[in-house]
């Protein structure tokens, strides 16, 4: 749970520490802004992904499920800067799906804390292997740092492109490569 007292106080401070008047008209509300603005961008933290996940239905065929390019924001936890870009799930079902956009609920839920991607990654594919319980699962996330592109090393454009594969998908060479075939068609 946020405490957006202590975020307005810590703002207060962080404003006063680079030289700026936290009275002047342009800064008096912001600690307020931040702080709901972290309340928003953090809501994950108080999220369980099985709340998205827990509903499934029964199908006849065990074909792939591909879910992709679900947009995602998210929050470095180095730097407190956003990273953002696209994820895409795949997972072969053992007679049980979820509805699709579970899986973009399950991307928020993780999404929506201080992270960072290789993590995210790995929480997404383990949340669909524990709650649909499939024979595998294969998760890719593609996205671009601010705390890269914004200062550091400063290069804008630049991806980070992590992977995860469990169950089928991680002993299946010919599966994986398939997933990513399936990525790239447009």
């Amino acid at each position: 749970m946020v405490d957006q007292k202590k975020i307005e106080q810590a703002v207060k401070l962080l404003l006063e520490g680079i030289g700026e008047d936290v009275t002047r008209e342009g800064l008096i509300d912001t600690p307020n802004r931040v702080a709901r603005m972290y309340g928003e961008i953090c809501r994950g933290m108080d999220e369980d992904p099985s709340q998205h996940l827990s509903k499934t239905f029964a199908v006849q065929s065990n074909e792939i499920v591909l879910e992709k390019d679900i947009t995602f924001y998210s929050t470095c936890e180095h730097h407190l800067m956003p990273f953002y870009g696209k994820v895409h799930i795949a997972y072969l079902p053992d007679g049980r799906v979820a509805g699709l956009s579970k899986l973009a609920r399950t991307v928020e839920v993780y999404a929506r804390r201080l992270q960072i991607q290789e993590q995210m990654t790995i929480q997404i594919a383990e949340a669909v292997m524990e709650h649909l319980k499939p024979q595998g699962v294969m998760v890719m996330v593609e996205a671009e740092h601010m705390c890269m592109t914004m200062r550091g090393v400063a290069k804008p454009g630049s991806r980070t492109v992590t992977t995860a594969a469990r169950g089928c998908f991680r002993e299946d060479e010919q599966l994986r490569r398939y997933f990513y075939e399936m990525v790239r068609l447009r």
